[in-house]
Formats: C-alpha cells, structure tokens, sequence
C-alpha cells in the first residue's frame, strides 16, 4: 500500500452506514443503568420546570384578580419547589452524565488501543502516525459526548416536545395550531441541508487529519529540520495545511449555522404571529373575552420553550452530522483486517531446537512486488547465518518473514522442536512464536520510563541480578553503572540524552535478557563504534553459542566467523558459504568485501 502522505486526503473505505450508530450504542448500553436514571431525573425536572407556566396562568387568572393571599402564597411555594426540583436533578443528571462521558472514552480508546496493538507493520507502514493519533485522541474526545448526552439530550428534547405541545393544546387549540406550524417547514429544511452538513464535516475531518500527521512528523524530525535550516520552508507548509483547516471549518460551520438560523428565525416568527393571533386576529376582540391574559402569557413561555427543544435538538443533529465523521473513521480503523492473527485452530508453539526452514518463500510488500522469490534455507541447530547484500534486497525481510510481521505470498517457514515435531509458524501462536525469538531490529527504540525497566521491557519477571548481567555481556553495564541513579536513571521519550551507541546497548541487553533459542540480529552494531563493537563481540560470544542466530550486518567484518554467510539478492540467495569460501569464489560477496576494506 501506497504511503499516505500529510498532505494527502484519506479516502473512506468504508462509507457510514446505520449499523455504524447500532455499533456506537454498544458502548451506550454498557451504562444503560446509569443513562437511564439521568434520563428519568432529566424528565422529572423538564415537568417540574414546564408546570412553572400553567402556575403563572393560575396566579394571573385566577389569584391576582381576586386578590387571594393566601393562594398566591400557596403558589409561590409550589413554583419555588419545582425550581428547586429541577435544578437539584438537572445538577444530579449533569454528574451522571459527566461520568458516563469518561467511561465511553475510555472504553472506546481502550477497543481502539488493543486493535492497534494487532496491526501489521503494514498498516502502519502506509499511515503517517500523526493520523492515527488524531483518530485515538481528538476523534474520540469529539464522540463520547454525542454518544452520551447526546442521546440523553435527544430523547429528553423530543419528551420536551411533547408534553409542551400537550400544554399548549390544554390552553388553546387555535394558538397552538398557529405555533406549530412552522415545524413542517423546519424538517424539509434540516433534510435538504444533511448531505452538505455530512460532505462538510467529511471534509473538516481530513484537513485535520493532515494538519496532526504533519505536526507529528515535525516534531519527530525538528532535529534534522534544524541542521538543514528547514524552518522558513516547514512554516510555510504548515501555514497551508492550517489555512485548509481553517477554510474547511468554516465551510462546514456556515452549512450548520444555516441549521440553527432556520430554527431561530422561524421561533421570531412564530412569536410574532402569537401575539397577532392573541390580540387582532382573534376578531379585534378585548383581551380575557376570548383568550385570557393568563393563556396569552402561559402560551408565549410555551412558545420559548417549543421552539427551545427544536434549536437543542438541531444543534444537536449538527454535532451528531459533525461527528459521523469521526466516529466512520474511528470504526475504519476498529475494521482494520488483523492480517497477521492466529490462525483458527493456532497451537502453542513447544520449545525449540532452533533448526529453521524455509521452503519455496515468496513474499512481496505491494500486490506486484516481488522481493523474495522461491527462497529455499534450511538452517540448522545453533548455526550462526549471516545475511548480506544490497540496500532493499530482501535481508530485513528473511527475518521479518521469520517473525511473523508480514504474512508471506507462498510457500511456508516451519521450526524444529524438541519433542520431534515441525511447525509451520503460521500455524501457531504470535505470542509462543515472538517468546522464543530474540529480536533486535534496526530501530534502538527507547521508551520513557527508567533505563531498568527499558531492558526489562521484554520480560517483566527479571530480577536486576539478571539485568546486570545481561547488560554486562553486552558491554552496557559500564557507562549505565557510571549515570546518576545507574538503573533507575530515568530517560526521556525516544532516549534523547544518551548517545546512539547506549541506546542500541540498551536494546541489546533488552534482547539478550529474554534468553532466546533464535536470536535475530538486524543492522544490531551499526551506531556502536568499532571499539565498543569489538567488546560487543566479546561480550556476546558466549550467548551466541548454542543459539540459532541471523546477523545482519552492514560492517562485514564482524561477521567473518559466521557459520554460513548468505549474499541476498534478485529475490533469493545469489552466494552461500563462509568467509573464506566466498573469498575465494570471487564473486560478489567478494566485491563487497574487497570494496568496503578499501573505503575503510
């Protein structure tokens, strides 16, 4: 797959469908409980605030006129209770609601999380990581609120909508007819405007996408930004994707204001033909022969308080059209195909003897892409193999196909075991698999933390005793024993403040530490000067022995006392034998070496 670029808009592959909301509910009936108190406080309060009306109607019509005391006292205390009553719940709800928001998040960040965690490197070979972070962090913060009070909102609103209407009808059928005739009209308007509003947001939603992929990558790169002197020109890329951020925001809140302007103007209106209707339409006559002041009044607060409901319930579909968006791109990921899973029946993988064989392998990155072409190796117990070649022949791959990070296109990759059997490993476990194999690939990556728990990464059950040690047999005891707090030294993110050379120490006794029966050793030295390599060397013999080790290697001298040296090349193994063997062959293991001796 084609890498997608900062400045490249991702196409949804899968279109939001209505199953897409079904899904979303899953994490709403987790907290059906909790949402279904808020809702029933939440209509509780909404009556307890919409009787506040017919009282002021009582009170206008009926106490004030006959100058009854003791009712008006009477209704005071009954309006001042249903206030209280409603703030109290309305408060109760908001906490519930506050709540159920953070357990959506987290829930939904953690099924996001743990399927990142089963994605291929191709998955993320083909992504930016500034693109996957805005769909873990801000798409998901985006969601979780239309998700919970949006729903709780939604329903309480149409409730609203409801016994309003109710109300109003009790006061008066013409004026309530009047009143609710401009929602017919409010509907088709919000119908017409859905495929532009959705378009819109779609929109937004890529241009941030850009911006964060773009971010992300600066901040990684600010180093090299900075020796290039690439600042102006970065600032200047930067200004354009946040302009295309800016614009699509834009383009998409004009479309969704005209949601909410449609619903405001039409609540002017309606307002307006209230008091026409209470006061000349009804055939000029006086105010109370008709309709009462009381109704007229009680009607105008309905009126607010109709309409109210409506713009809630359109602001609302704005957010929900904004946040399609974001929740397709959140279930695209969740949909992303595990390509390399357990298969079905997978077994537990027994220990190994470290015989390895690769029969008939092919394997290519892109549909198209040949890189490895009908690979056959057998390679036996404790034999060291060292893989050499070209830039982009195919060496990573051998032992990334042997890891299990990318399924092959043909043929298989079986083990010995040591109870006799053979087995394919795409018919056992990941885990069984990776927990026998000692990786250490070309990226030293130190995470934050301490230096201890870094080398513990691999096995969470070492004691420091063995820590130590494996960090002295690969030569990374002396300058960690020499940092202010040795092993409880905390470092930063990526390892920024040790050299290139400690991080790779590190990561080597991180591998060594898990005791592997096959140790892969990719490009392992190649940021260790010659002289920390040589004690590198010496530090390793020992662990090497007995253990079936791949070593890839760009410095060709450290790997004259491999067993077999294989030159990989044009999609398989083009030299095979060792150093002196292929010295005297003269081919191109031979140029290689012969070329590198003399640069040096």
């Amino acid at each position: 797959m084609a890498r997608n670029k900062f400045d490249q808009d991702e196409v949804l592959e899968s279109p939001f469908q209505w199953k897409h909301l079904k899904r979303a509910f899953q994490y709403i009936r987790r907290h059906r409980t909790q949402m279904l108190l808020a809702l029933g406080l939440s209509i509780l309060a909404s009556i307890a605030s919409l009787y506040t009306p017919k009282i002021m109607e009582w009170v206008l019509d009926v106490a004030v006129p006959n100058k009854d005391v003791k009712a008006l006292l009477h209704w005071a205390v009954i309006f001042t209770v249903l206030i209280a009553i409603s703030i109290v719940f309305t408060l109760i709800r908001s906490r519930i609601m506050a709540y159920v928001s953070q357990e959506i998040i987290y829930d939904i960040r953690k099924d996001l999380f743990h399927h990142l965690q089963k994605l291929p490197f191709s998955y993320y070979d083909s992504r930016p990581a500034g693109k996957i972070l805005v769909r873990v962090i801000n798409y998901v913060n985006s969601v979780s609120d239309i998700l919970s009070n949006g729903i709780i909102n939604s329903i309480l609103e149409i409730i609203n909508i409801a016994v309003i209407v109710v109300f109003m009808f009790s006061l008066d059928v013409t004026l309530a007819t009047v009143i609710i005739a401009g929602l017919p009209i409010f509907i088709a308007i919000v119908w017409i405007l859905k495929p532009r509003q959705r378009k819109a947001w779609q929109m937004q939603s890529n241009k941030n996408s850009n911006y964060n992929a773009y971010l992300a990558e600066s901040i990684d790169g600010v180093r090299l930004s900075q020796i290039f002197a690439r600042q102006e020109e970065n600032c200047s890329i930067m200004k354009r994707l946040a302009e295309a951020c800016r614009v699509a925001w834009m383009r998409a809140i004009y479309v969704s204001n005209a949601v909410w302007l449609s619903s405001e103007t039409l609540t002017q209106i309606v307002f307006t033909f209230l008091y026409i209707a209470g006061v000349y339409w009804m055939g000029g006559k006086i105010v109370g022969e008709i309709v009462s002041f009381g109704v007229i009044l009680a009607m105008g607060s309905y009126v607010s308080r109709f309409w109210q409901p409506i713009t809630n319930l359109a602001n609302i579909y704005n957010s929900f059209v904004n946040n399609i968006a974001y929740l397709e791109r959140i279930f695209e990921t969740m949909d992303e195909p595990v390509e390399v899973a357990d298969a079905p029946n997978a077994t537990q993988l027994p220990p190994l003897t470290g015989e390895v064989h690769f029969d008939h392998v092919n394997f290519g990155y892109e549909e198209g892409q040949t890189v490895l072409k009908d690979l056959n190796l057998h390679v036996r117990p404790g034999e060291r193999i060292a893989l050499v070649g070209p830039t982009g022949a195919g060496k990573s791959t051998v032992v990334n196909l042997l890891c299990r990070f990318y399924n092959l296109r043909g043929g298989k990759i079986t083990l010995k075991c040591a109870d006799g059997t053979e087995q394919d490993i795409s018919q056992v476990t990941l885990e069984s698999l990776r927990s026998q194999l000692g990786i250490m690939l070309q990226d030293s990556f130190i995470f934050s933390g301490d230096i201890l728990s870094n080398i513990r990464y691999g096995r969470l059950d070492a004691t420091e005793e063995e820590i130590i040690a494996a960090s002295k047999a690969v030569c990374a005891h002396e300058f960690i024993d020499q940092m202010p707090m040795r092993y409880h030294t905390p470092v930063n993110e990526r390892g920024s403040g040790l050299s290139q050379g400690q991080k790779q120490l590190i990561a080597f006794a991180r591998t060594l530490l898990s005791d592997p029966k096959i140790l892969i050793l990719d490009e392992a030295t190649s940021s260790i000067d010659t002289k920390t390599e040589r004690l590198l060397q010496q530090g390793i013999e020992a662990l090497l022995k007995g253990r079936t080790s791949f070593i890839i290697a760009h410095r060709l001298s450290t790997i004259k006392s491999c067993d077999r040296i294989l030159f990989i090349g044009e999609g398989g193994i083009l030299e095979a034998g060792n150093h002196e063997e292929l010295m005297a062959k003269k081919g191109r293991y031979y140029d290689l070496y012969t070329a590198q001796m003399q640069a040096a």
